[in-house]
């Protein structure tokens, strides 16, 4: 129908809303948005859904299945938990060692993955642990070779125990350590707990202070001794007028002490700490024990940290799969709390001389690449594979960054002990630098550099034992000593549920 010319035109009625839309027009949602009819998503949209979702899904099926692993082991011992003790037991207790691994600035990450993966079996099996971990490279080893002198030491009577508990004697607390066991977390922890091992049993018993020691070595090196001007040096002769003050290289050398005293006690007029030494400890007590006591069993745990830009692919695949480090991480706390174990598999005592010697690392070689034998040294070869993931440039460039530092060090030092006896003699004013931040005095210098050089010296004796291509310690005493602990005889892994195969 054609509208006239002056036809007023009015709009045409809308149509009423109904059902959701005639409750949802008064709360301020657009209209349009109403009447919206659903689409599919672009494929940029489906691509990010399908990849966001897959991610998810693999996430979540991961640490589902880690749930379940843990919850199969738990409920396999916690049984154990519930054994009552009587008023005067003790839990069983286990020592776990951990040590840094190479390039992490993170020295407990040993610690941390035996808390994640280890230690939910272990509490719930009522086992108490103790955590033993080394800051530094060697760190563990030093401290395993001093518990040991120390051992012996009491064994011999040198020491004696301060203070001594009813029922909580020497004797029961190694009967319980024997009863527990040690736990070593990864390659580098075994390669420092069997050379810490062998040193405290092999090395004399005698206290030795490092520190004392190093400044006995460094006393005469050279490094503190003051250059003096030809200024200063007058001739030779009785006259001494003008020299204000007489130093070392103007002095007399000194007597000797034999020729100052009588002949009936030039024997006794030693070094009185190396005679007390001498006189406290008999030849017969500080020579190494033909034998070794039993040691608790050892539990090995697999470890492996990776660091590196190269190694980022193994980091992402290990986070989508944390279920394989929790069933691996069960199965040895499991291996520990029923106890069974079997002697420590080496190769014989020749075949084993020749095998490491083969394994050492030539001198001529890339220290950098690993250099691995190919007869097998048995359970010494424990997490051999690990040291190919070590951090190149770190295996590389550890030991010339310490000679770097400790060259860089020295090439200061002259002008820093310059300006901190110019300013203790007073032969000229500090600058407003000075005065705002004091420079440090001789003594401090000194400290500073004994400090230094204990940890450089101790980084090389820690490097030097866990460096890839060096064999394990071993000595022939440890071959009826050391035992490990192995899957319960009764174990049949077919009556074990296996874990779902991921598609």
């Amino acid at each position: 129908m054609n509208k006239l010319a002056g036809d007023s035109v009015f709009p045409e009625p809308k149509s009423q809303l109904t059902g959701v839309k005639a409750a949802l027009q008064y709360t301020g949602i657009p209209p349009s948005w109403l009447d919206k009819r659903p689409k599919l998503p672009s494929r940029n949209w489906l691509v990010f859904l399908g990849v966001t979702c897959t991610i998810a899904s693999y996430y979540i099926y991961d640490r589902r299945k880690c749930k379940e692993v843990r919850n199969e082991y738990v409920d396999k011992v916690k049984h154990l938990a519930e054994i009552p003790l009587r008023s005067l037991d003790y839990p069983r207790k286990v020592t776990v060692y951990g040590s840094k691994w190479p390039a992490d600035e993170d020295y407990d990450r040993s610690m941390k993955y035996f808390r994640k993966y280890v230690k939910p079996i272990l509490v719930a099996a009522a086992v108490d642990y103790e955590m033993i971990n080394g800051r530094r490279h060697g760190d563990l080893a030093r401290r395993i070779a001093d518990d040991i002198k120390r051992r012996r030491r009491l064994d011999l009577g040198l020491d004696q125990v301060s203070v001594v508990l009813p029922h909580n004697s020497l004797e029961d607390q190694r009967r319980r350590q024997l009863e527990g066991g040690i736990v070593i977390v990864g390659r580098s922890t075994f390669k420092e707990f069997m050379f810490g091992l062998k040193k405290g049993w092999s090395e004399s018993v005698e206290v030795v202070d490092r520190e004392e020691r190093l400044s006995r070595e460094l006393e005469n090196d050279g490094k503190f001794d003051e250059i003096e001007p030809e200024s200063n040096v007058v001739s030779d002769g009785p006259d001494l007028d003008g020299e204000p003050i007489p130093t070392t290289s103007r002095l007399p050398p000194s007597m000797p002490i034999e020729a100052l005293t009588p002949p009936h006690l030039r024997g006794q007029a030693r070094s009185p700490t190396k005679q007390s030494d001498q006189s406290a400890i008999p030849e017969s007590m500080n020579t190494p024990p033909a034998s070794i006591p039993p040691l608790p069993p050892i539990l090995l745990i697999h470890f492996m940290d990776h660091i590196g830009f190269t190694q980022i692919p193994h980091m992402i695949w290990e986070f989508f799969n944390q279920r394989h480090k929790v069933r691996s991480g069960a199965e040895a706390a499991y291996r520990l709390i029923m106890g069974a174990t079997r002697p420590f598999n080496t190769p014989p005592a020749e075949v084993l001389e020749q095998l490491t010697a083969e394994a050492q690392l030539p001198a001529e070689s890339d220290p950098s690449q690993p250099h691995f034998s190919e007869p097998s040294l048995a359970d010494l070869d424990f997490d051999k594979d690990v040291e190919a993931y070590y951090k190149k440039s770190y295996v590389r460039d550890f030991a010339s960054e310490i000679a770097k530092a400790r060259e860089e060090y020295y090439e200061k030092l002259p002008a820093r002990l310059e300006t901190a006896r110019a300013l203790a003699r007073g032969t000229r004013e500090p600058t407003k630098e000075e005065v705002n931040h004091p420079p440090p005095t001789e003594v401090e210098l000194r400290a500073e550099r004994m400090k230094k050089e204990l940890r450089w010296r101790a980084d090389e004796e820690g490097w030097d034992i866990i460096r890839p291509g060096k064999p394990v310690a071993w000595d022939e005493r440890f071959r009826d000593v050391l035992k490990l602990f192995v899957d319960p005889p009764a174990e049949t892994t077919a009556n074990q549920p296996k874990e779902e195969e991921t598609k």
